[in-house]
């Protein structure tokens, strides 16, 4: 095929080379966590949402388990586990009496989605209402024993009333690890770290892994009561914070803090299901939203065949360089070759929207086997 005027790859390619550099600037503008301080530590209770989390929770509360932080409170909520999280949640509650106290939740009201309504649940328990800080972290996070106390040393140097931090997303399966990456690539375009913490500002940020929250400053949204149907509940609580007046501070927690956020291509699309069409206001917008994904994510191909081969090889060589950087900082990990796979992301987005589509028709949002009712 002969070349097409500039003007048409020009399109294709220049949300890529922003995009590059805009993930390029950003990852410059997040701060890391200092060392520990020697300074005062409030009382915080952890609280965490488990629903069929029998891979990973075990490992997960170890880690918080083992904090160096002396006034600190865990309480996990059990939302309906049919898998063997209870029996892993009662041994764990065993080894650390004090510290640890497991509830049960089989019933999920209406105008709840479950993972909101179960850190509803845990932030209403006496030992999370007594507590200075909230931090609510999802059932498969593990983090370095010092984390709380450097949270707390960054929040000394640059106050602030909620820290999200930025956690390594560990990848195992092919599928992870030719996802994952560029997601974390999109997340960068996404929040302007810098604007974060200025007031007014659009910006802002909240993370499933790690989201520390003032008592007093949830308590002024309504916490998760204020937004039960939200379904990306950690973004959404920090842009209620931030709008209410209280500052939002966002910094790298990983590679020290980190998960393993899916397992496999299965869990994946189950995950684009749910998120993908987060707001019923989008469903009108889902043919134009796949024809933008599709040609965003098959860019270099579409150079190719449009006559700029060269082009659409620097693309593609592009961003899995940026990717690189990226995960080279969050990760510590080097260059990984499933990363050139990235233009096939598009048609599991496009899966997963067409999926979400298809709850939406039906009025429902469905995670971990529970249709909920919008």
């Amino acid at each position: 095929m002969s070349s097409l005027p500039w003007p048409v790859p020009a399109l294709l390619a220049a949300p890529w080379l922003l995009g590059a550099l805009v993930a390029r600037v950003r990852l410059g503008q997040l701060p890391l966590l200092p060392h520990a301080s020697g300074a005062e530590l409030p009382p915080v209770t952890i609280c965490i949402p488990a629903r069929n989390e029998a891979a990973d929770v075990g490992r997960a509360l170890d880690s918080w388990l083992a904090q160096d932080y002396p006034s600190l409170r865990i309480v996990v909520v059990d939302d309906g586990s049919t898998d063997a999280t209870p029996a892993i949640l009662a041994r764990r509650a065993e080894a650390g009496p004090g510290r640890l106290r497991v509830l049960r939740n089989d019933a999920l009201p209406p105008g709840w989605l479950g993972k909101n309504h179960a850190l509803h649940l845990a932030s209403r328990q006496p030992e999370a209402l007594e507590a200075q800080w909230l931090l609510f972290v999802d059932a498969d996070v593990q983090a370095p024993r010092d984390l709380l106390r450097r949270a707390f040393a960054f929040l000394e140097a640059r106050p602030g009333d909620l820290l999200a931090l930025i956690p390594a997303i560990d990848t195992e399966s092919l599928a992870e690890r030719v996802f994952l990456p560029w997601a974390t690539l999109g997340f960068f375009w996404a929040v302007d770290f810098r604007r974060v913490p200025v007031p007014g500002a659009f910006a802002h940020c909240g993370v499933g892994a790690f989201t520390l929250v003032r008592r007093a400053a949830y308590d002024a949204v309504n916490g998760h009561a204020g937004a039960p149907m939200d379904p990306i509940d950690d973004m959404m609580l920090a842009r209620r914070v931030k709008a209410a007046g209280y500052t939002n501070r966002v910094a790298q927690g990983g590679p020290g803090l980190h998960l393993r956020m899916y397992r496999g291509l299965a869990d994946l699309v189950r995950a684009m299901r749910k998120n993908a069409l987060p707001f019923t206001a989008l469903v009108p917008l889902v043919p134009v939203s796949i024809a933008l994904v599709m040609a965003a994510s098959l860019a270099p191909v579409l150079l190719g065949l449009l006559g700029h081969p060269l082009g659409g090889l620097a693309l593609w060589v592009l961003v899995v360089a940026t990717m690189s950087a990226l995960q080279r900082r969050l990760t510590g990990r080097t260059l990984d070759w499933a990363w050139f796979a990235w233009p096939v992301n598009g048609f599991l987005i496009a899966a997963g929207i067409l999926w979400a589509l298809g709850d939406r028709s039906r009025g429902v949002n469905h995670w971990r086997g529970r249709d909920v009712k919008l």
